[in-house]
């Protein structure tokens, strides 16, 4: 199989010859690692675009476009890894339906797939952190929505609750325990929504997707260096962020884990993701986003768990599975994820208001 076409490499002045290598760990997109073999000075990383997940290639173009032009116009020095135009100076190439993008690749970085220790949860929530507080007074509105819904409480609990009517009499007799959980929980829902008209729950530029590997720190000492994979930079709530930090960073097993014994939090991580994340982000966050802070974590988890246990009740047509029942395993791991979340809100609360009161003297 070709991995990129000819036509393609010629659209970026990459010779048939180049080096090409693929990289990274993502589900969704396809990354290569490319260069011209006479000049390897100069490397590339082209993507191919998942259009299926990613309906408008070209709106995610726009944004990132808009937002590199603002944050090089206010922050100059700031290192965003923006789109590079083709020949033809368009920063997408599509061909027979299939969409490209290339960008600078990195030199001296490195992506990591899993946290290794609390500092570099540290760095990586400063990162995201920094690109929050650099597009504070962005103007959102010129933003297109790349994944409409993309967390949307409700809109995943109504998807739930039409799964539960339409799916197999047996799925909702394996799953009976897990919905249960999932309703008693659906309180997190409404405490959002209550906040949802107060202006200072704002819309903000954000990232929507802060695992570990969609940002890069120095190879060499592991300090941040900037966030990559910008095709959910999109209006939302700082919840979206911070939440899904605590969701993949605080428990040292991914939701793969069957185990739910091992699910725990690392109280250690935590406390280095919040003081990196409010070190970037104290002095701009609203009093009510400091009151959420917490909370985030509980709605990114929740919705989560919703989301695998509804993928399960409609017969696994959307997360990949390896086994039978591994998106329940997965909505399990997660509620039990939640459940250690509020189990440890006194000691986890504490620690953010220290460092509130710290980051904000």
């Amino acid at each position: 199989m070709e991995l990129i076409p000819e036509s393609i490499l010629l659209k970026y002045n990459l010779q048939k010859e180049a080096f090409i290598q693929q990289i990274g760990s993502g589900f969704i997109n396809r990354t290569f690692l490319v260069y011209n073999p006479l000049y390897t000075e100069n490397q590339f990383i082209l993507q191919e675009v998942n259009s299926t997940v990613f309906k408008s290639p070209y709106d995610i173009a726009n944004n990132v476009d808009l937002i590199s032009k603002f944050l090089h116009h206010h922050y100059p020095n700031y290192l965003f890894p923006s789109f590079i135009p083709n020949i033809d100076g368009q920063l997408i190439t599509e061909e027979d339906g299939i969409y490209w993008r290339m960008s600078h690749y990195i030199k001296e970085s490195i992506a990591y797939n899993t946290l290794s220790n609390p500092n570099q949860a540290f760095q990586a929530a400063a990162q995201f952190g920094k690109l929050t507080r650099l597009l504070d007074k962005f103007p959102i509105d010129q933003l297109a929505y790349t994944i409409p819904d993309f967390h949307n409480l409700d809109f995943r609990l109504n998807q739930f609750k039409d799964a539960c009517l339409k799916a197999q009499t047996n799925k909702i007799e394996d799953s009976i325990d897990t919905i249960n959980l999932a309703n008693n929980y659906e309180y997190i829902s409404n405490y959002y929504n209550s906040y949802l008209k107060s202006p200072d729950f704002k819309n903000r530029a954000i990232h929507h997707d802060t695992k570990i590997s969609n940002v890069l720190l120095n190879k060499h000492d592991d300090s941040g260096i900037c966030v990559i994979d910008l095709d959910t930079l999109m209006p939302g709530k700082f919840t979206s962020d911070l939440g899904d930090m605590m969701r993949t960073y605080l428990c040292a097993f991914s939701e793969n884990e069957a185990d739910l014994s091992k699910i725990n939090i690392r109280i250690s991580y935590f406390e280095s993701m919040i003081r990196g994340y409010l070190s970037e982000t104290s002095q701009i966050l609203t009093n009510t986003e400091l009151e959420l802070l917490l909370f985030s974590g509980k709605y990114i988890v929740y919705m989560q768990a919703i989301r695998f246990l509804t993928d399960h009740l409609n017969g696994d047509i959307y997360y990949k599975i390896e086994y039978p029942n591994q998106n329940l395993n997965r909505a399990k791991n997660q509620f039990k994820l939640l459940n250690e979340l509020i189990k440890n809100e006194v000691l986890l609360q504490d620690i953010i208001d220290k460092a509130i009161k710290e980051y904000r003297k």
